[in-house]
């Protein structure tokens, strides 16, 4: 078993070992489990990192094994630049999401903790598949333990909002898998990603493989028109399954399009650029519009990953490796800040069980370490010079310039809207005298949150400071992407 296969089913077996533990009688020795198998699958992708050589776009660490022989199915597994740091944050975000949970989850201790670990190993499947039937499996399994995380623990509207992601999902998944068997026949019985890049496609076909790809993946971003799952799943998702769905869930689309529907069909991603890039710059600054006017702070951080998530889609279609190499930043960088976002919100749930903006207000009275953080990750929000969210934006930006300064332009007002619906929010919840009773009565965060909370600051931080580790890993590869996606494959 290699590394990866580790990194996938180490929290998988956790995630079983925790099912089986009984229920709530054993929540304490369920909570260890569950931080032990989430650290655990955290340092097993470690290697992942140290041993990465960054000056081939081949793929590492690579597994094949046939899995059904009959159609020439494989467990196929391997890393190249751009999916090498989803995995550590995927298995980061993990061990979070138990430390968020520690005193907050009372009933069915171990199938919440379970649900988290099995899904990680799953979406970790997703980044690693270089088969399409495998990676198939992958991306459609990571719905059941989400599903069950918003219908068992989400909040009055739960089963709505479980039965909204889950039909969204699925029904654009669909049409990925259509695509996914035409690719097989026309690549004469594989299912190899890798030989599927090569496949000489008429334009015809190329153009309907991209919109089948395309049904699967905006959906899964989620990109304007098909965002509007997004709020109302994350409204009502427990805390820990807002952080999940926004910091890596959303990713899945989004890599997607770099793994399928740009080498594949090159030329529609071309001729298509056009619209994928009005459609992303809708996201932007529409969206960013739509949250300024939320007056749920759940709500309103769930358009913001909308409105992120835009930039992600620019930057793939301006093809430029400024553009690309930014987009996988942004990604990267999304998964800490909307974490943290979701997190924070979180932690006055708990206390006020409340996500109106209109119940809080001077916040920073009785919580001040809190806030401190809270502020941190809002201007990380922002996108502040110095925080993870910079980064991205700040190379999708220029990358959008070079090719179009109008586009630039328009992608640049992100950063007024960011800064104006986050720092709002921020001013009417954490600054001025304290807004009621409720909020007077606050306990500032305990060791336990207080651990969770700099974890990710760090991580913010750090990202923001010092990007050299992220971008170093990317570059070879999204070099080769480039190349390849700029070569025509009109037979």
């Amino acid at each position: 078993m290699g590394l990866l296969s580790l990194a996938i089913w180490m929290p998988v077996f956790f995630g079983v070992v925790l099912l089986a533990m009984g229920r709530d009688d054993q929540a304490k020795v369920v909570r260890w489990v569950a931080l032990l198998g989430a650290v655990v699958s955290l340092l097993v992708t470690i290697p992942l990192y140290t041993g990465f050589a960054t000056d081939t776009a081949s793929m590492q660490f690579v597994e094949k094994f046939v899995w059904i022989e009959r159609f020439s199915i494989f467990y196929h597994l391997g890393v190249d630049g751009i999916s090498l740091w989803f995995i550590p944050l995927t298995a980061f975000i993990t061990v979070i999401v138990v430390i968020s949970a520690w005193e907050v989850i009372t009933e069915r201790v171990n199938q919440y903790m379970g649900a988290f670990l099995i899904l990680s190993g799953l979406m970790i499947g997703v980044f690693s598949a270089l088969d399409g039937m495998l990676f198939y499996v992958f991306f459609e399994a990571t719905l059941i333990p989400m599903y069950l995380i918003i219908g068992i623990w989400g909040g009055h509207n739960k089963i709505y909002a479980a039965f909204k992601f889950f039909l969204y999902t699925l029904l654009g998944s669909l049409l990925m898998l259509v695509a996914l068997v035409y690719l097989y026949h026309r690549s004469g019985g594989s299912f190899d990603i890798a030989s599927w890049h090569a496949l000489p496609l008429d334009k015809s076909a190329q153009t309907l493989l991209f919109l089948a790809f395309l049904a699967a993946f905006a959906v899964k971003v989620p990109m304007w028109p098909v965002h509007t799952w997004l709020p109302d799943v994350h409204v009502e998702a427990p805390t820990g399954g807002s952080a999940v769905l926004a910091a890596i869930m959303l990713k899945l689309g989004a890599y997607g399009f770099l793994r399928f529907s740009m080498p594949i069909a090159p030329d529609a991603a071309h001729e298509l650029a056009g619209l994928m890039i009005a459609l992303s710059l809708v996201a932007v600054v529409y969206v960013g519009l739509v949250a300024m006017v939320q007056k749920d702070m759940k709500k309103l951080v769930a358009y913001s990953s909308v409105a992120h998530m835009g930039f992600v889609t620019l930057g793939f279609f301006v093809f430029s490796d400024l553009g690309v190499s930014g987009a996988i930043v942004q990604m990267i960088a999304h998964g800490f800040v909307s974490a943290a976002m979701f997190l924070s919100i979180g932690v006055l749930y708990d206390r006020m069980h409340s996500r109106q903006i209109a119940d809080y207000g001077g916040v920073i009275n009785t919580m001040p370490k809190f806030s401190a953080f809270a502020l941190l990750f809002v201007m990380a929000n922002c996108g502040l010079p110095g925080t993870a969210g910079f980064v991205g934006e700040w190379m999708v930006i220029l990358a959008a310039v070079k090719a179009n300064f109008w586009v630039g332009l328009l992608a640049a007002s992100a950063l007024i809207f960011g800064a104006a619906y986050s720092l709002w929010m921020f001013k009417r919840v954490y600054l001025g005298a304290p807004g009621n009773d409720h909020v007077k009565q606050l306990v500032d965060i305990n060791a336990r949150e207080f651990f969770m909370m700099s974890l990710l600051a760090v991580a913010v931080l750090f990202m923001g400071v010092y990007p050299k580790p992220f971008t170093d890993v990317m570059n070879t590869s999204v070099a080769h992407l480039l190349q390849h996606v700029a070569v025509s494959k009109l037979p």
